[in-house]
């Protein structure tokens, strides 16, 4: 028995039709209130929010996320969208959807604060890095980036760095590379430095230098003989030529005159 090849399937409403339909669907939800005619056209144009959130994916980025901020742009656009425009909805839905995307790059991936302009650029950036790998079978250089993108090569510089700012990695992770027992692990935090307490001491000896000003050069000889190396006053008065009480004078004026210093100093700089 012979039999007829179907025809291919038809997709319901397509061309013209499935603009007349799209419009019909429309009229009765923002007309009419007609909940059932909103679902209809999520269920329709569905398809076209998953196609940008694929586009816009990056390493990293969970894609089912994705799909959910582009599904909220295109409710938001089925929403807004006016049925007497002369427009296809799909053309009034895209930046929508694309808007809902970027902002959900801006504000809630991003683990470090940048402007938003660099973010956008950081985003260019990644997608043409991409595109041109495949083409070219090689990572492309920063010129390249900057011609296909029409910026500087210093602004795609910027936004490759900016790009460090997009996930932040916890000091505790685990080091990658070590080796392979638990007792060789070690975290990230281990290899940056330890912690450090010499800033303290070099802000006060750089407030000390900025108040020895304030005395004359013998009292800052006498200062360092008694305090840095450390020697008495009898052995200070030996070296200078004076007694061991008018040793003993000389440092209490100095340190009176550095102690009005140090107070006066807040006091000033508030006025500045």
């Amino acid at each position: 028995m012979l039999m007829t090849a179907k025809p291919p399937a038809r997709t319901p409403g397509s061309g013209p039709e499935r603009s007349r339909e799209d419009r019909e669907l429309f009229v009765r939800y923002h007309q009419h209130g007609d909940g059932q005619a909103r679902d209809q056209l999520v269920e329709r144009f569905l398809p076209l929010a998953r196609q940008l959130a694929r586009r816009y994916q990056r390493t990293g980025e969970p894609l089912d996320d994705l799909l959910q901020v582009a599904s909220l742009g295109l409710v938001k656009a089925i929403d807004r969208f006016d049925p007497a425009r002369e427009i296809a909805f799909s053309s009034y839905a895209v930046p929508t959807i694309l808007g809902e995307i970027k902002r959900y790059f801006r504000d809630r991936t991003w683990a470090v604060r940048v402007p938003r302009d660099l973010q956008e650029l950081t985003l260019k950036v990644d997608r043409v890095v991409g595109t041109l790998a495949e083409e070219l079978h090689r990572q492309p250089s920063v010129a390249e980036i900057g011609a296909a993108l029409g910026v500087d090569e210093e602004e795609v510089l910027e936004a490759l760095q900016a790009g460090g700012a997009y996930r932040a990695v916890s000091f505790d992770a685990p080091r990658g590379g070590s080796g392979g027992g638990e007792d060789d692990i070690a975290t990230l935090a281990d290899s940056i430095g330890v912690d450090e307490d010499g800033f303290d001491r070099a802000e006060e000896r750089a407030t000390l230098q900025r108040l020895m000003s304030n005395v004359s050069a013998r009292e800052r000889d006498v200062l360092r003989m008694r305090f840095e190396q450390d020697m008495t006053q009898a052995e200070i008065g030996t070296v200078i030529g004076v007694s061991q009480m008018q040793v003993s004078r000389i440092i209490r004026q100095a340190i009176s005159r550095l102690r009005s210093a140090a107070d006066a100093r807040p006091a000033v700089e508030d006025q500045t």
